[in-house]
Formats: structure tokens, sequence, C-alpha cells
């Protein structure tokens, strides 16, 4: 049988997909095969996200025809929707597969093997209100699994390519994500964590066309179907809950506009909920903001954080920064700098601007020189190590409840490694087994500067 090798370039969504194809390949007999080994066949799920994004696509692309010439070299993802003029003219690549065809990869390779027959396999993806459905039963991550519950983006912020690669909101039937997630119970998954491109929009679609609720019941199109959209994403969580097994519900990326009392109280007396939430900011300047495109303000987005702080002790809030966004004034980043102090995050994911061809914000005057970007980078990320360290002393001497997931080697000594769930790392000395078990210890002290550690297990 034919040997594949895949790899995967971008987000959580695209991790979900490549093991969902690579599944999918399996089952049909052909022999996976590390990336950096000689295959008959090389897939590279794509990334769009920036040019740099882009151009990593393309060499990962080259260096597989490069290991075999003679093998078939197949694009999949994002930047085949962006680049598909590029793409298709490139002779290193043999096939190209869009967004929304990814099911089909099977098919798509064989109809290659057997006719030589190059498939039209990109659709035109804004113009298709379809969501891909996938299924897994098992993922690369033992102990987590990611469970993809939509696609596509309605947002358009200016800096952003996605909304043109994924589509608009398409979201995915509520039947068909506890169907997986029970399927992964049984596998011995505890912990899943629901992805999409934005979660914060599922079950506007449902809304939009006015068909079905979360569960199924048929729905009439109206305003006051329009004003409980918030309340689908709340009451998938509320569905996943109740399957015995799942001991924690992990949350992506939220828009800080879903979080209102209801949801955040909605939440909060859901125990399988982990405290740990990323609610994206970008900056925390309002002028800034609204060349972005963002909808909310930088008070808006700090009572959204204060509401999740009310209904959960302590919670992990992680956020997504860029600096030196187009027109971004020394006075706009002391702003973002000052309100950043201001809330305190868990973890700043810090990025420098990259200007993203074809948006909004690459053709703004004024774009922010390399040097600028990068003196103000290098400042919040001593901030994001120094509230990071805070934010984990908080648990020195309390106990708390780790999903160990490997066993890791530190200065000589062999710990299980595993998260709490606020996502905190904490290691453990034991000549036992713990993968994928959830163990109760107090920590102690800080082993390394992300890592604490438990003498003893309760």
């Amino acid at each position: 049988m034919k040997s594949v090798a895949l790899h995967n370039l971008g987000c959580k969504v695209n991790a979900y997909e490549i093991d969902a194809m690579q599944q999918m390949l399996q089952e049909k007999g052909y022999i996976v095969v590390p990336f950096d080994e000689k295959a008959d066949i090389y897939i590279v799920n794509t990334c769009s996200v920036t040019n740099i994004a882009d151009r990593k696509s393309r060499q990962m692309l080259h260096k597989a025809k490069k290991m075999n010439p003679e093998a078939i070299v197949v694009a999949t993802g994002c930047y085949v929707q962006t680049g598909q003029e590029v793409l298709e003219a490139d002779p290193c690549i043999d096939l190209a597969v869009g967004n929304n065809r990814k099911k089909d990869i099977v098919k798509i390779i064989e109809g290659y093997l057997s006719e030589h027959r190059v498939e039209d396999a990109v659709i035109d993806i804004n113009h298709t209100d379809e969501y891909e459905e996938m299924k897994l039963t098992k993922t690369a991550d033992h102990t987590r699994a990611y469970i993809k519950i939509q696609d596509g983006c309605n947002q358009f912020c200016s800096y952003c390519i996605i909304p043109y690669a994924r589509g608009r909101v398409r979201s995915r039937d509520t039947a068909n994500i506890l169907s997986e997630i029970h399927g992964l119970v049984e596998a011995g998954y505890q912990e899943v964590v629901l992805t999409g491109i934005h979660i914060s929009s599922y079950g506007v679609d449902f809304v939009r066309k006015g068909t079905t609720d979360y569960l199924g019941t048929e729905k009439s199109r109206n305003e006051k179907d329009i004003a409980q959209q918030k309340g689908y994403l709340l009451n998938l969580i509320r569905e996943i809950h109740k399957i015995e097994g799942i001991k924690r519900i992990r949350i992506g990326s939220l828009e800080p506009r879903i979080i209102t009392d209801a949801f955040a109280r909605g939440l909060g007396d859901l125990p399988k909920v982990c405290p740990h939430f990323h609610l994206s900011l970008q900056s925390g300047c309002d002028e800034t903001l609204r060349r972005m495109n963002r909808h909310y303000t930088a008070d808006e987005y700090y009572e959204k954080v204060e509401l999740l702080r009310k209904y959960f002790e302590h919670p992990a809030i992680t956020t997504d920064v860029i600096v030196g966004f187009p027109q971004e004034t020394d006075e706009e980043f002391q702003k973002t700098r000052e309100y950043l102090e201001k809330v305190g995050f868990y973890e700043m994911h810090i990025f420098k601007y990259s200007k993203r061809e074809g948006t909004v914000a690459a053709a703004m005057e004024h774009q922010v020189d390399d040097t600028v970007k990068t003196q103000r980078s290098n400042i919040l990320l001593d901030m994001e190590r120094a509230q990071s360290e805070e934010f984990r002393q908080y648990y020195l001497g309390k106990e708390v409840e780790v999903l160990f997931e490997e066993e890791k080697e530190i200065q000589g000594t062999r710990y299980w490694i595993g998260h709490t769930g606020q996502y905190v790392r904490v290691a453990v000395e034991s000549r036992e087994s713990l993968a994928n078990q959830i163990k109760k210890g107090r920590i102690t002290n800080f082993l390394q500067q992300d890592i604490m550690r438990i003498n003893k297990l309760s």
C-alpha cells in the first residue's frame, strides 16, 4: 500500500483537520510515515494567516517534492484558498485541496492515482453554508481531545485574511459533536477542548437560516431567536457536561462580547468547565481597536474579565496582543501597556504586527518600523513573564487537581507532567505511570519557571 506523510501548519483547527485526514487515510490502508522520511504521498495542511505563513507553506511543499521527486505532493487548507493560482502554477504541487474539501481527501488522491485525474477541489468558500463534517476517534494528543464545533468567521478584523480563507460562520450539528465526544470517551479521553475559527459565533447560522436549534427543534426566524443566539454555545457546553466520562471541558478562544452575566454565571454552574479563558484583546487602546475593526472598547473588555472573576475563583485569563499595528503611536502603545498591567493576565501571546496582503490594514498609511515593533514587543514580553509568574505563585501551598500527560526528565530526575484546570504545568516524581490520570496534590515550589512541583500526591 502507498505511504503518506502529513505536515500541519497553523492553528488548532488545522491540527484537528489533519488528524481527521490521517485517520481517513489509515482506515483505507495507507501507511503513515514521518514527514522527513521518503513517502509516496506528502500532504501539507497550509496556513495563510500572514505572508510569512504563506512562505512557510510553500517551503514545506517544495521540501516534500525535494525529498521524493516522484511523490504526489498535496497542498490543503487556507493557503490553497488565498493563493490558489500560485499553487496551481507551481510544478512541485500535484494537487490543491481547499477548505470544505478535506473530507474528500481519500477520493481525490485515489482519483489521481487511478486516472491521473486532477479534480477541481477548491470551492468558493465565501458562498457556502455547508459545515465540513469530519469525525475523530483518536487524536495526536493522548489525553486531551480537540473538538471542532464550527468553521468560518464574520468579524472581518482589518488585519485578518481568515474570513476569506475560511468563509462565513458554519456551525456543526450538536448531535454530531456529542457523538464524536462519546466515541472519544470510549477511547479513554477525559478532557475535551472546544475549538473553531470563531466559536463565540456558534449557532449564528442556525438563527440566520431559521432551521433548528441546538437540540434539533424547529425554530422560526425572528428577533427573539437572534437575541438568544448567545445561548447556543452555553447550551452546547451544558449538553457536553452531561456526558459521563468527561471530566474537563476547556473552551477555546472567546470573543469578549459573548461574556454576559448570564453566560459567565451559566459556565460557573458547570463544575467540569475549566477556569481557563482565552479572551482575544489585541490592544488596550480604543483608537487602535477601532482601526483593527474590533467590536468592543478596552473598558468593555475589562468588564468581561471581571465577570469571569466573579463566578470563578482565580481563573486563568489569557489573551493575544498585537504591537506595532499601523499608526500605533508611542502614546497608544503606552495606553496598552498600562491597560495590560491593570487587567493582569496568566499568559499573553505577544505578536509583532505582520502585514497580510489583501487586508485593509496592509494598505494603511504610517506602517510602524520593525525596530519599534521589536522594542514594544520586548517590553510586553517582560511584563508577560512577570504576570505569569505572579499568577502561578498564587498556587504555592494549595491543593490542585492535575491531569497527567507525559513523563519527562528534568535536571536528571524523571517527572510526570500535567496541567491543572487553569492550565498551570505541574510535575511530580512517580515510579508508577500516571498517564491520563487525574490526581490531587499540594504545590510546594517552582521546579522551573513554567513548571510547579508537587512533592506527594494526595
